[in-house]
């Protein structure tokens, strides 16, 4: 049961008692910032700075070319991929790290939707916008439509028309989670596809892709996996669909045979076939050190805190600050790991609390979010980020020129 914290002390016991406390000591975070943006981009770990250390000065610097055999190179995305397999409820062989999420979900469209004939990809009005660039630019290549509902009718949308169902699991802004293993059923009985966006789940939330069912779902690497600014991206094909798709990105690294370098393509088998160009070793080196940083974790310890740490920004802010509404789930079921505040301000107070080392982001139109990231942050972090919320709204300290929303938005 929850008990709202009352001082900064308690905030302190909070952390001297959290099972997760030694793991910040694996990131690289400045003093005196409260870090509530890596649901946007993680900081580095200390793995990742020695990783790519190691890259450089020694099998790039000492190897060479050699360094795609003698360090591994060639094998990292699948390496990589089966790291985050164990962080999303997968087999090893169902998860690759290539390209970015919108590449990804390209090629998980185009693929999947080449399986039925049916004339509908269905997706959520206000998801997040990339994702629905993607789907148009898919259905003008293949002549399908793109129907975009909103999220209390997209249960009773999918029909006859569905060829794929695409959703995020975790909305972007107000952090409600889609059930996936009901929406995946949903699609299935209704004889569709669901394809899932993970980037706002992967490292946050507990996912059991192979239990609930999930086919198909593309993630990024720089959010709560914290693989660095533009990591690569990861794709997740359930084994027993890996055959019947293929990449329509046929690059040389998804051969059967890409040493070969015959005229004919030939797609490699199981979920390689979904490589496309040479990996970028620099930023994988980045990511596998990203994701070192859950080992000797699991998910459920990540979560449960996750929940304390939601539960106790909601309470103080309610307390302290309640001109900021609450627009994320109580609900800890329906929800992932950020905590969302709308206010006509928004942009201002977010920019004001920047200044001050509280580091959230602001989303059009209103909306100040705040990532729950729990391998590094704190309760104490929470009771800082309120306590300078409450002084910068009770003074009106946001309302100052260089916080002004005419400036260019971060």
């Amino acid at each position: 049961m929850f008990n709202p914290l009352t001082t900064l002390s308690d905030a302190q016991a909070l952390d001297q008692s959290d099972p997760l406390r030694p793991v910040r000591d694996r990131f690289l975070i400045p003093d005196g910032i409260a870090y509530f943006d890596g649901h946007s981009l993680g900081p580095p770990s200390r793995a990742a700075r020695q990783i790519q250390d190691d890259v450089v000065r020694r099998q790039w610097g000492e190897q060479l070319i050699g360094g795609w055999n003698d360090a591994g190179w060639i094998d990292a995305p699948q390496r990589a991929g089966a790291k985050i397999a164990r962080l999303i409820g997968a087999k090893p062989n169902e998860v690759i790290v290539a390209d970015s999420t919108s590449v990804n979900l390209f090629k998980l469209l185009i693929a999947a939707s080449r399986l039925s004939d049916r004339p509908a990809i269905l997706s959520e009005a206000g998801d997040f916008h990339t994702d629905r660039y993607i789907a148009k630019g898919v259905a003008r290549l293949t002549g399908l439509r793109l129907d975009l509902v909103p999220r209390p009718e997209l249960e009773q949308k999918v029909g006859p028309d569905t060829n794929i169902l695409y959703l995020s699991h975790v909305h972007y802004g107000t952090a409600e989670r889609h059930d996936i293993a009901a929406m995946t059923a949903r699609a299935r009985d209704a004889g569709a596809l669901a394809i899932w966006d993970l980037c706002h789940s992967a490292g946050a939330v507990p996912l059991q892709l192979n239990q609930d069912g999930v086919e198909l779902a593309v993630g990024c690497g720089y959010k709560y996996l914290n693989g660095g600014p533009g990591a690569p991206a990861f794709l997740y094909v359930a084994e027993h669909l890996q055959e019947r798709l293929s990449s329509p990105l046929q690059g040389w690294m998804g051969h059967a045979a890409p040493f070969d370098f015959t005229d004919d393509y030939a797609p490699a088998p199981g979920i390689d076939r979904f490589l496309a160009g040479t990996p970028p070793i620099l930023s994988m080196a980045a990511l596998e050190g990203g994701i070192e940083a859950f080992d000797g974790v699991s998910m459920d310890s990540v979560w449960a805190k996750s929940v304390g740490l939601f539960e106790t920004f909601r309470s103080l802010m309610a307390d302290r600050c309640p001109d900021l509404v609450c627009v994320s789930p109580s609900d800890q079921a329906r929800r992932g790991s950020h905590i969302s505040f709308r206010h006509p301000n928004a942009f201002e107070i977010c920019q004001a609390l920047i200044a001050v080392g509280v580091m959230g982001d602001f989303r059009a139109p209103d909306v100040i979010r705040f990532g729950l990231t729990p391998l590094y942050l704190r309760y104490e972090d929470v009771w800082t980020a309120v306590e300078r919320c409450a002084d910068i709204v009770d003074s009106g300290g946001w309302n100052r020129p260089e916080f002004s929303r005419r400036r260019k938005v971060t």
